[in-house]
C-alpha cells in the first residue's frame, strides 16, 4: 500500500477517497478537511463525474464542524515537493484562485475554487450583501479565502473578487440525471435561499462541536444572531444543497 500524500499546506497526510469519473472509472482524489483543499493529480479536477459531485458535497457537510486552518504562505506538491505556483483561473462564474505544480503533477484547489471552477456560485445582490452585513462581522472570501467585512467592504480587499455564494439552482441542474433527488427537485422551484440563516445555523454547529471538543468555552447558549463570527459562504452553501440533493 502506497503512503498517503501529504497535503500541501500543512503538510500532514491527507485522506483518499474514491469517486467515478466521468468515463467511469475509479478515480481517488486526496482531500484534507482542516485545510480544506483537494489534490487533484493532472487533469483529474475535469475527469470527476456528476453523481461524484453529489458524493463530494456529502463528505464536505459531513466535516462542516470540523476544526479549520488558514493555508500556508508555502505550498509544497505533494508528488516532488516542490513549491507551486499561485495564480488565477478565470470561468463564468467568477476568478478563483489555484495553485499549480510547475512540473505539472497536478493542482491544489480549496473547496470554494472547486466550487467556482465548476460553476455552482453566483455573485451576491447588494441586498444580499446588505441583509448579510447585519447577522455577521465578517465572511471568507470564495477566491482567495481572506476574512473579509462584509459591513464595509464591497468586494475583497486583498484579490478584488465579488462576494459569491453556492447557487443551489445551479448545483441541482448539474446533478440533473444522475442523483435522483436531484432530478426531482428540478422539476419544481428551488425553495428560496436565507444564506444568512445557514450560516447563523453553521455556527451554531460548529460552536456545539468545539464545547464536545473542550478546545475553548463559549459563553452565550442565546439563539439570537452573533454578529461576532466570520461566515464561511462554501460551508453555508453546502449545507443548503446537501439538503436539496440528499435522499
Amino acid at each position: 500500500m502506497h503512503p498517503l500524500p501529504s497535503c500541501p499546506s500543512c503538510r500532514q497526510p491527507m485522506e483518499a477517497h474514491r469517486f467515478t469519473s466521468n468515463q467511469g472509472h475509479v478515480l481517488e482524489l486526496d482531500i484534507c478537511f482542516a485545510c480544506q483543499g483537494l489534490w487533484f493529480d493532472r487533469h483529474e479536477n475535469l475527469k470527476l463525474a456528476p453523481q461524484s459531485v453529489v458524493e463530494l458535497f456529502r463528505l464536505l457537510h459531513e466535516h462542516r464542524t470540523d476544526q479549520h486552518q488558514p493555508l500556508a504562505e508555502r505550498m509544497a506538491c505533494p508528488r516532488c515537493n516542490t513549491s507551486l505556483a499561485k495564480g488565477f483561473d478565470v470561468v463564468r462564474s467568477g476568478r478563483y484562485m489555484i495553485y499549480r505544480c510547475g512540473r505539472q503533477h497536478g493542482r491544489f484547489s480549496s473547496f470554494s475554487s472547486f466550487m467556482v471552477e465548476k460553476g455552482f456560485v453566483r455573485h451576491m445582490t447588494r441586498p444580499e450583501i446588505d441583509d448579510l452585513a447585519k447577522r455577521v462581522g465578517a465572511i471568507y472570501c470564495t477566491s482567495c479565502g481572506a476574512p473579509v467585512d462584509i459591513r464595509k467592504d464591497h468586494a475583497c480587499p486583498y484579490c478584488r473578487a465579488a462576494f459569491s455564494l453556492i447557487d443551489p439552482d445551479a448545483v441541482v441542474r448539474a446533478m440533473e440525471g444522475y442523483a435522483k433527488a436531484s432530478s426531482e427537485r428540478t422539476t419544481h422551484a428551488t425553495p428560496s435561499v436565507d444564506i444568512g440563516d445557514a450560516l447563523v445555523a453553521l455556527e451554531r454547529d460548529r460552536s456545539r462541536a468545539e464545547r464536545e471538543r473542550q478546545k475553548r468555552a463559549f459563553t452565550s447558549s442565546s439563539d439570537a444572531a452573533d454578529s461576532s463570527f466570520t461566515g464561511d459562504l462554501v460551508a453555508a452553501g453546502v449545507a443548503l444543497v446537501w439538503a436539496l440533493v440528499k435522499d
